[in-house]
């Protein structure tokens, strides 16, 4: 028995049969003292700016309250076992460890939410993480803590670990034939956390499959993927291994390329219709001039004398990209108008052979 139980019994013997009522209440007013000192301490150190800290405190609090009361009630079983022995003690002395076990797992689960939340916001002296890295850090680590305990547990029940890991190695081989699109779907989803391609958050396509949309989540057997028409769409870890992926939301900015046609009738004015157009592009604030800024005739159409018009915008919004682009389709159109010309439209001629005509008149 604890020295300290032991120094309770003592303490009592002389008492009456309302000691062992006594005993308990006492045994309960300590774990609740230990309780609101930890809670104390707790708060106070909760003000500390360094979040480390307040992050290991916030992961502890829980488990380290359930574990005094756990040791409380364990105590008042022991008190009640000395006293009337009871099949208390042998139940307590089989959970004890394993309960303990169970504690220090829930602790550590609590410290992984809580560091990957915490690694994800800059400080003075860290750098914040990518969410797809920490998120892929903490369900590894997650795995491995709960693989870990379930063993110990085994172990502390008297099952034979050696044996259970022996039966795996060999049942492994047949379940990785049974579930071998399961296991491609999660190495295809850790390929994603390693390679970085996407994260949650960014707008994705690929050329390969009528896929489109923004990603709403990256879990271990499939990604979500919101459509442009608000349609959630489940796709694969391992189809991602077999396809092109274009992520536009890592692009450093928009394409203008529109292709303008000019009237023959027009094609005199055509150099200065360029000039004036490439001169108002450089002079845009939301046009990117250090990127590739073209304005040329490149073709004689069947009813037009074509010039394209190539450039990026600073902004990558979509949103913004299509004001900015509604703004260089009306300015060039007055570009052309303030020269005289016109744009050109399908167009036929209709010769008449003057002779032809004569002839007809006169027959």
């Amino acid at each position: 028995m604890d020295p300290m139980l032991e120094e309770f019994n003592s303490l009592f013997n002389g008492l009456e049969g309302y000691q062992l009522l006594l005993k308990i209440v006492l045994l309960l007013l300590l774990v609740m003292l230990a309780q609101w000192l930890t809670g104390r301490w707790m708060h106070r150190f909760a003000a500390s700016e360094e979040k480390l800290d307040l992050a290991l405190l916030q992961s502890a609090r829980r488990p380290l309250l359930a574990g005094l009361w756990f040791l409380g009630i364990s105590w008042i079983g022991e008190v009640l076992t000395g006293a009337y022995t009871l099949w208390v003690a042998s139940l307590l002395s089989t959970i004890r460890e394993p309960v303990l076990v169970i504690l220090i797992t829930w602790f550590l689960l609590r410290l992984i939410n809580v560091l990957q939340a915490v690694l994800l916001c800059p400080s003075a002296n860290r750098i914040a993480w990518d969410a797809v890295t920490a998120e892929a850090v903490g369900k590894l680590l997650k795995i491995v803590l709960v693989v870990s305990s379930i063993l110990i547990l085994m172990q502390l029940f008297g099952l034979s670990v050696s044996g259970v890991l022996a039966f795996g190695g060999v049942g492994g081989i047949a379940f990785a034939f049974a579930a071998k699109d399961m296991l491609a779907n999660f190495f295809g989803g850790l390929m994603i956390y390693m390679d970085r391609q996407f994260g949650v958050g960014d707008w994705i396509r690929s050329p390969d499959k009528d896929i489109e949309g923004t990603v709403e989540h990256i879990g271990w057997r499939v990604t979500r993927i919101r459509t442009f028409d608000n349609r959630p769409l489940y796709v694969p870890n391992s189809t991602f291994a077999n396809i092109a992926v274009e992520n536009p939301s890592r692009m450093r900015n928009r394409r203008f390329y529109e292709t303008f046609g000019l009237r023959y009738a027009d094609r005199a004015q055509a150099d200065v219709i360029v000039a004036d157009i490439k001169a108002m592009l450089l002079a845009h604030p939301e046009i990117d001039t250090e990127q590739t800024l073209m304005v040329n005739v490149n073709q004689f159409n069947q009813h037009s004398v074509d010039f394209f018009v190539y450039c990026f915008t600073k902004t990558t919004v979509w949103t913004e990209f299509h004001i900015i682009k509604q703004e260089l389709l009306q300015t060039i159109a007055g570009i052309v108008e303030q020269h005289g010309a016109e744009f050109a439209f399908p167009t036929q001629t209709l010769f008449v052979n003057p002779a032809a005509t004569d002839s007809n008149d006169v027959s």
